[in-house]
Formats: structure tokens, sequence, C-alpha cells
């Protein structure tokens, strides 16, 4: 997020929580249909468009050995036509009605959203209701779109020294749970999928009773759920397979990797095991170490004011550039907090990780300042108010967190807990969880590259 290198002022931080608070009271209304399809609306009136988001509770998550990106091959495929609307007229049909679609899948869920003019949301029921039941999965546009898959991956992972960096602390990061697996799959797997696997997966997920729709925009709530019921109502609900809690065991010591592959500069990324937000009948409201734990983060990185921008970057110039992440929520409920790093030239990656953890010790040792305090709370909550600026996000927030299994009081709650949280508890969790026999790092060794070299993939767009 940017935000202001000033501290803000309490005045400011109050008058962004009040906006916040104004805000965030918009009425969230839902109903369920009989097939246990959940619909979510959230009436917003600024403009003449809606926005309506198809959220599965299915991802890499759920995944299994030996077919890992197989929830997003199925992304793919739900473009690739049913017998009423063959395969590329799915999206030629909401561009004539002047809209825009797509779709993402995540290792929490996957997602298909169009944003209309408010009278064409019947058209996108029309055709999300179709695909949700009537996909068809050839083998002729499977062979084509697994080819397009592995062509995303190579442009993506192979071809970004980065990202393999990434994948490869995931895999030394999870040794049991399949968060360490990659949402795109790995390459051996996308070379033996079969069109089998992409029908096995469509019929054991793609269900009314395992999706979720949110609009957002100008509507009317029981107008949108009418048309819900008339365009969705008939579906059939399918049993579900059980889904077992996957924890990950407790790392019992430090854990390096080196990654070899032509860069211009080196890289490393070190994380820590974390957790989140408890989630279903696990949620309390008590619960404060993520928020610290978001706090901590934001202190630390994020803007140029934020320690380790501040001291590492600009004063001592011994990073080229340097970030942190963390994320409170997910439906696999474990987390990791991250540092991501580039040393400047001429200083070592040994000598980089030195001056990270001087200023890590210097919070567990001393805490936070009042003023950084309030500089972060300031910033996340004006991130959360410019994020309901846009129906686009507003939609997302909901179906991330229903998809999550998490109440969506959280939309309204996530200011005061921000604001809530105090040097000592920021002090606490990294004491805490920030340890260096619990470390994992993975640093990128970087190798000549020729001047001949060339891409190995090339970017997609459905």
């Amino acid at each position: 997020m940017k935000t202001s290198t000033n501290v803000a002022s309490p005045w400011l931080l109050a008058a962004l929580i009040g906006t916040y608070a104004v805000q965030g009271q918009a009425e969230i209304v839902q109903t369920t249909l009989k097939n246990g399809l959940k619909v979510i609306v959230q009436e917003d009136h600024r403009a003449p468009v809606v926005v309506s988001q198809f959220w599965y509770r299915a991802g890499s998550l759920d995944e299994v050995n030996g077919k890992t990106g197989v929830a997003h091959v199925l992304e793919h495929m739900m473009f690739k036509g049913t017998k009423k609307v063959p395969a590329g007229q799915f999206s030629r049909q909401v561009a004539a009605a002047g809209g825009k679609e797509n779709a993402f899948t995540s290792k929490d869920y996957t997602c298909y959203f169009q944003q209309l003019e408010k009278s064409r949301l019947p058209l996108s029921f029309k055709l999300e209701a179709d695909r949700m039941a009537n996909l068809q999965i050839t083998d002729a546009e499977f062979a084509k779109e697994i080819e397009v898959v592995k062509e995303e991956r190579r442009w993506r992972t192979e071809d970004k020294p980065q990202s393999r960096v990434n994948e490869q602390f995931e895999a030394l990061m999870y040794r049991a749970h399949p968060y360490g697996r990659p949402v795109v799959g790995f390459m051996n797997d996308l070379e033996n999928m079969t069109t089998d696997d992409a029908r096995e997966w469509y019929r054991t997920w793609y269900a009314p009773n395992n999706a979720t729709i949110v609009v957002v925009g100008d509507v009317k709530a029981q107008e949108v759920f009418a048309l819900a019921e008339k365009s969705f109502g008939k579906l059939a609900a399918k049993p579900l397979p059980a889904r077992k809690p996957q924890a990950e065991p407790v790392q019992l010591g430090e854990r390096r990797a080196i990654v070899k592959a032509p860069a211009k500069l080196p890289y490393f990324v070190m994380g820590f095991h974390t957790p989140v937000l408890k989630n279903g009948q696990g949620y309390s409201e008590q619960d404060w170490e993520p928020y610290a734990l978001e706090v901590l983060s934001s202190i630390l990185s994020g803007n140029d004011a934020a320690r380790l921008n501040q001291k590492l970057v600009r004063e001592q110039a011994v990073a080229l550039e340097i970030d942190t992440g963390y994320d409170s929520t997910n439906r696999g409920q474990t987390s990791t907090f991250e540092v991501a790093a580039s040393p400047s030239d001429g200083v070592t990656q040994e000598a980089l990780q030195k001056a990270i953890w001087a200023q890590i010790d210097e919070v567990k040792n001393n805490g936070v300042t009042a003023a950084e305090l309030h500089r972060v709370k300031a910033a996340v909550i004006a991130a959360d108010v410019y994020k309901r600026d846009s129906v686009f996000y507003q939609a997302m927030q909901i179906g991330q967190l229903e998809t999550m299994h998490y109440p969506l009081s959280l939309l309204q709650n996530n200011a005061a807990k921000v604001q809530a949280v105090t040097s000592e508890q920021v002090q606490a969790v990294a004491k805490k969880y920030l340890l260096p026999e619990q470390m994992t790092l993975v640093s990128l060794d970087p190798q000549p590259m020729t001047a001949d070299q060339k891409p190995a993939g090339r970017p997609h767009q459905h």
C-alpha cells in the first residue's frame, strides 16, 4: 500500500475511522436457495453498474498430489462452452453487452466475475447458471487449453527467477500442508493431466451448494434474489467430499535452500510460520495476534517511512528493495510472515539478512513508537476506505470472507481491531514468531544471462 511518509495525526486517524464506519454501514443482505446456493447483495446506487461474482469453494488447497493445477485448468475450461453457448461465445456475449469479465484461481477458491450495465445482470446469471451445470469438457478443447496453461506456467514462474525462489520457498515452508503446492501446478502434473481429471474436478466441486454469488451495484436486493431463484433454483445440489483438517507439523529447526537461475540481481525470501484468524466455529472476537502481525508487517515495510525501507534502503543503503508480507485470513488456517529483499551492489545477502535481523531485534527489545502506530493504523484504515470506493472490491471482500468461512462482520470490525493494537502486542508477536530457529530462507544465486536468452513462455488472456 502507498501512504504518505508523514506521521498521521490523531485527527486524521479519527476522520478515517469515521469515514470507514459510515461506509461500512451499507447493508449487506443475503439468502440461501433450497439447493444450497448462497446469494449476497450489497446495494450501491452511485452509478448504473453492477458487479456479479461467482465464488466456488475450491482451489489448490483441495487438490491431491499428482493433479496439482487442476483447479486452475478447470477455470480455463469454464470458457470452453456448453451446448447453448459454444466455446468463445461466453466472453463475446459479455463484450457485446458492453461488459468486462474474467476469472482467477487461488489456493482457497475460484472466482468468475462480470461487470455490466445494471440492466444486463440477467445475462450474467443466465451464462453462469448454464456453465455451472452444463459445461462441455471435450478432449479437443482440453488438449489446446492445457498447452496454454503450460505456457502460463513458463511465463509466470520458469521465466522469472524471483518466482522460482517464491515457489521453492513455499515448498520448503510447507512439508505437509497443501499451501506448499503452486496454484498453477507442477509442470510434470500438467504434462500428465487428462480430460478426465478436469471432468472429475468439475463434477466434484462445481455445484450450487459449493458456491456463493455476490452482487454489488445499482440493484434491488429482492430483485436479485428473485433472479437467482429463476436462474439457479432448478440446479441440483451435490454431495460434497469431506474436507479433512490439514495442519502443518511444527517446524523443528531452520531451513535453507538456494535456487540457481539466470538473473541480474540476487534476491532472497525469509519467512516464519504464523497464525491466522480462526474461521468457522473457531472464530473469536478476542483473537488479536493476527491484527498485531498485520501492524508489524506495515511498520517494517510498505512505504518510505517504514523501518526497513527507511533504515536499510535509504540510510544504510544495504538493500535495493525490501518488502514484508502477511495474510491474516485464509481457508487453510495457516500463514507465513515473509521478508523479501535484494541487496545493494557490493552487499552480500548475508550482510543484508544480518541488518534485517537487527531491525527485528529492535522491535523485540523496544517495541514500536506511538507515531509509528498512528501512521500504520491510518494507512491500513485508508486502504479499506479506498477499496470501498470500488464496487468490484466491495464484492471481492464479501466473497473472500464468505468463501473462507469468516463472518461478514469483519468488514465493519477490522478498523476497530487494528486501532486497538498496542506496541506491547506488536512486540509480543515479534518475540513469539520471528525466531531464527524457526526461519525458512530461500536465496537466489544469480547465474550469467546470455544475450540471446529468450523467454520460455508467453503471457495469456482467455
